[in-house]
């Protein structure tokens, strides 16, 4: 092999490499920031990229892994990479202490989800994204918890998330970052603590245990005395019903006596008229007769007593029987 043909060799090895190390083909979703002698020059996205080796290079960037072992710890990563991902990105942050505004010492997890979205300030304006995050988030979380009780802590999630991204996304804005979302995992309080808690949560559904009851008792109550009352109340409208149809059936029979009594004394008068009789002597006569015959139907049909006027009614009997018999031949 002669001197010409190692030095064609020798290019063709160069030129191999060149468009190696020159072709960058960048996936979907990432990004690689590229720098010429050290200075910024651009950011490849996703596709087919061509830069000039040794000229050109790419910056790389931090990343952190969280990996779960088998005896259910984590480990965290932290690994440099010329790539960068625009997708979401969750960090899940080992517990911390804090201290709540009532002065209890409780253990919270927490939860960040967050996306690059300008590459250039993720990688020149923060020296470890990940770590500056995660010191952001604690500490932040740290200022939120210690301004709330303990109990507004455990009852107030949605208010502490919401207000925790707030706060990240307005500071991790310089960094080309969005927090898009923050999660209270696990609040943990002491042992004391949350059997305190658990008393005092078994006491108020006692409470309300013997609220409902006393409600129940106080409602049936009501409703019997209710029932009592409409009881009563059809009751005196039933008797008032019957006393008015009592009423007016005797009324009406009244009315039917005095028509037939009426009628009665009609024919008589009539009949006397023909008579050339005078006919209220014979109703006076009839009336003393039915007065004595009621005096008279006591027990063993004795007279008590007889009235003085009782003679004026022996003598109307004599005026009866002329009456009787005029009436007889006139016809």
């Amino acid at each position: 092999m002669g001197p010409g043909t190692i030095i064609l060799l020798l290019i063709a090895f160069f030129v191999i490499f060149m468009v190696a190390k020159g072709v960058r083909i960048v996936q979907q979703s990432e990004a690689m920031i590229i720098e010429r002698f050290g200075k910024y020059r651009e950011t490849l996205t996703a596709g087919f990229n061509v830069i000039i080796p040794v000229f050109d290079k790419p910056r790389e960037i931090i990343f952190r892994f969280s990996r779960e072992l088998p005896d259910g710890n984590k480990y965290v990563q932290f690994i440099k990479k010329e790539r960068i991902d625009l997708r979401e990105t969750v960090y899940d942050f080992p517990k911390q202490n804090v201290i709540t505004k009532d002065n209890v010492g409780t253990e919270i997890n927490a939860l960040l989800y967050f996306q690059i979205m300008y590459p250039v300030k993720a990688v020149y304006e923060i020296e470890n994204l990940p770590q500056a995050i995660e010191k952001l988030t604690q500490t932040t979380l740290r200022n939120v918890i210690g301004e709330l009780d303990l109990d507004e802590c455990l009852t107030s999630r949605d208010t502490i998330n919401a207000k925790l991204r707030n706060i990240l996304d307005e500071a991790s804005n310089k960094w080309g970052v969005k927090v898009n979302r923050v999660e209270l995992q696990d609040i943990n309080p002491p042992r004391d603590i949350r059997e305190a808690m658990e008393k005092q949560m078994r006491a108020e559904r006692d409470k309300r245990a013997q609220i409902i009851d006393a409600e129940g008792t106080k409602r049936a109550v009501i409703l019997q005395a209710e029932a009592v009352q409409q009881k009563q109340i059809n009751e005196a409208d039933g008797q008032k019903q019957a006393q008015i149809l009592e009423a007016e059936g005797d009324a009406q029979a009244r009315i039917r006596r005095a028509q037939g009594e009426a009628e009665a004394i009609r024919l008589v008068t009539d009949a006397i008229k023909g008579a050339n009789a005078d006919p209220a002597n014979y109703l006076i006569a009839m009336r003393y007769l039915d007065t004595l015959q009621e005096m008279t139907s006591g027990k063993d049909n004795k007279v008590i007593y007889m009235p003085y006027e009782a003679t004026g009614v022996l003598s109307s009997l004599g005026g009866i029987k002329d009456m009787l018999v005029a009436g007889g031949s006139g016809k």
